[in-house]
C-alpha cells in the first residue's frame, strides 16, 4: 500500500478539520473490512466531509495529487466494491440531512451518507412511503443503495433504487459538482445523467445527495404459506396477481431448510407455520385501506387452495405477526452455516424460468459435490433468487472449498443458460469484473470503458470495479 503524498496529505486534514479525517489503524481496519468479512482491504486515509462544497474540494485534491479513492456508505456491499485496496476512503456518513420534503410533489431530497431507515422515517413523517426495503436499512445509505441500484423485497411493486430516483447531486472526478436534484418527472432535455451514476458503485462520481420519489402510505396484509414445488410457487405468483394486480408489494421464496438453519442458529426465532413441505412463500399485498387488502389476498388464497397450489397457509392477523414472518425471512443471512462456510450467489433468471434453474442448477452441483445442501432463497417476484451451496449439516471435514472454482462455474453457466444474469442486486464491484466482462457483449463492456475514461481519464474513482481499464 502506497502512502498519499505528504503535500495531499496535509492539504485534505487541513481541509476537513479534526472530525473529519482519520489515520487510527483501528478505524482504517473498520472501514477497510465489510460487514460479512468475507473479504479484507486495506486503505492509509479515512477522510469524512461533512458538506458537497468539502467533498468537492478534497475530490479536486485527489485529483490533482492522482490520489485515488474508494467512496463508501454504511460498509454493508458484498462483491468487493467499497473495500479499499490501497485507495483513501472517502466516508458519506457525516453527510446525512434530510434537506426538504415535498408531499405534494412527492419527493424528498436526502443526503447520501443519511441510512434508508431515515428516508422511509421521513417519508412517514410526511404522511408519505418511501418503498425500498431491505435487511440492511438500518446501515445501509442512500448513496451506497444508488450506486449499487439495490433492490430489496418491494421491486415487484416500486421497481429497484433507480427507480425510486428523480435527480442526483454528485462531485465529479475533476471535483465539479453536478446539481441534478430536479424533482420533476418529465424532463426530456438531453441525456438522462442520473441514471449513469445509478449502478456505477462510485467508478464515474461521488454521489452527495439524491431526489427520491415518494408514494402513498398504505396499509399490508401478509401472508405464509406452503407449497409442494417451485412450479406452484411461480403459478401462485401469477394467480395472486390476477386477483390482487399490482398490489401485490413482495412475493418471497424460502425453502423449509433455510428456516432450520435460522432456528438453529439466530435466537428468538420461530417457524410460523412447521411443515414437511420444501417450499415456503411469504407474500404481501399492500392497499390505502387494510380491510381491502386483506381481503383481496385471502380471495386469492382461497383460489390457490382450490387449485391445489398451497398446502396450508395462514394471513397475519396483527401487524406483530407479520412482523414474525418477516424475521424469518431477513434473518436467513444471519444463519451461520448458511453463510459462513457456503458459496452464495446473487442471480436473476425470468420468473418463469425458476424452477427450470434451480432443477438443472442443483443437479450439476451435485455431480460435482454429492453431499452439498442448498439454500435458495428470494425474490420470486422480479426472478432474484439468492442461490447458496452449504456445507452439508454434520461434515466431519470441510468439503466445499476445495470446490469453490467448480461450483461457482456451474452456477453462472446455469444462469446465463437459463437467460439470466449473475449479479442481480449486489452489484458487480471486483468480485464480478471479470466475469462479466467476458459474459455481456464486447460492445456494452467498451461502451462502458468508454465512459469511464471520458469522466474519469485519470482513473482516480474507485478504480478497478465494474469494469477493468
Amino acid at each position: 500500500m502506497t502512502k498519499p503524498p505528504a503535500a495531499f496529505l496535509a492539504a485534505a486534514k487541513n481541509l476537513l478539520g479534526p472530525k473529519g479525517w482519520s489515520e487510527d489503524p483501528e478505524q482504517l481496519d473498520k472501514v477497510a473490512t465489510p460487514w460479512r468479512g468475507s473479504f479484507t482491504g486495506e486503505t492509509p486515509f479515512l477522510a469524512r466531509p461533512a458538506s458537497t462544497e468539502e467533498a468537492a474540494a478534497l475530490v479536486k485534491l485527489c485529483a490533482a495529487h492522482h490520489v485515488a479513492l474508494t467512496p463508501q456508505g454504511g460498509n454493508t456491499g458484498l462483491v468487493d466494491a467499497g473495500t479499499p485496496h490501497g485507495e483513501i476512503v472517502v466516508s458519506m456518513t457525516r453527510m446525512h440531512a434530510v434537506r426538504s420534503v415535498d408531499p405534494f410533489n412527492n419527493s424528498l431530497v436526502i443526503e447520501a451518507g443519511a441510512p434508508l431507515v431515515t428516508a422511509q422515517q421521513a417519508a412517514e413523517d410526511a404522511g408519505r412511503l418511501f418503498p425500498l426495503s431491505l435487511g440492511s436499512e438500518g446501515t445501509a445509505t442512500i448513496g451506497g443503495l444508488i450506486s449499487t441500484n439495490a433492490g430489496g423485497v418491494a421491486v415487484l411493486r416500486y421497481g429497484m433504487m433507480r427507480d425510486l430516483i428523480l435527480g442526483l447531486e454528485v462531485v465529479l472526478p475533476s471535483g465539479e459538482i453536478w446539481n441534478g436534484l430536479s424533482g420533476l418527472r418529465k424532463n426530456n432535455t438531453g441525456y438522462d445523467l442520473k441514471h449513469l451514476f445509478a449502478g456505477a458503485e462510485g467508478t464515474l462520481g461521488l454521489i452527495t445527495a439524491a431526489t427520491l420519489k415518494l408514494f402513498p402510505q398504505v396499509q399490508r396484509a401478509s401472508a405464509w404459506v406452503c407449497c409442494s414445488s417451485t412450479e406452484d410457487v411461480v403459478s401462485l405468483l401469477a394467480l395472486v396477481r390476477q386477483h390482487a394486480g399490482d398490489t401485490v408489494t413482495s412475493f418471497e421464496i424460502i425453502p423449509s431448510g433455510a428456516i432450520a438453519m435460522v432456528l438453529e442458529d439466530v435466537p428468538g426465532t420461530r417457524d410460523p407455520l412447521p411443515s414437511d413441505l420444501p417450499w415456503r412463500v411469504l407474500m404481501e399485498v399492500s392497499m390505502v385501506d387494510e380491510a381491502h387488502a386483506r381481503d383481496a389476498l385471502e380471495k386469492a388464497l382461497e383460489a390457490a387452495f382450490e387449485q391445489d397450489l398451497v398446502k396450508d397457509g395462514v394471513v397475519a392477523a396483527s401487524k406483530a405477526q407479520a412482523q414474525s414472518f418477516w424475521h424469518i425471512r431477513e434473518t436467513i443471512p444471519l444463519s451461520k452455516r448458511a453463510y459462513g462456510t457456503s458459496i452464495n450467489q446473487d442471480i436473476a433468471v425470468p420468473v418463469s424460468r425458476i424452477p427450470a434453474f434451480i432443477e438443472s442448477c442443483n443437479a450439476a452441483v451435485l455431480e460435482v459435490v454429492p453431499s452439498a445442501e442448498f439454500v435458495i432463497f428470494g425474490h420470486v417476484g422480479d426472478g432474484n433468487l439468492h442461490y447458496s451451496v452449504c456445507e452439508p449439516a454434520g461434515a466431519n471435514a470441510p468439503v466445499l472449498k476445495g470446490h469453490t472454482p467448480a461450483v461457482t462455474r456451474i452456477i453462472y453457466d446455469q444462469t446465463m443458460a437459463h437467460d439470466g444474469s449473475i449479479s442481480a442486486e449486489h452489484g458487480v464491484g471486483r468480485l464480478k469484473r471479470d466475469e462479466l466482462a467476458n459474459l455481456r457483449p464486447l460492445a456494452a463492456t467498451e461502451t462502458m470503458r468508454a465512459i469511464k475514461r471520458a469522466i474519469d481519464p485519470l482513473g482516480i474513482m474507485n478504480p478497478g470495479r465494474v469494469v477493468s481499464i
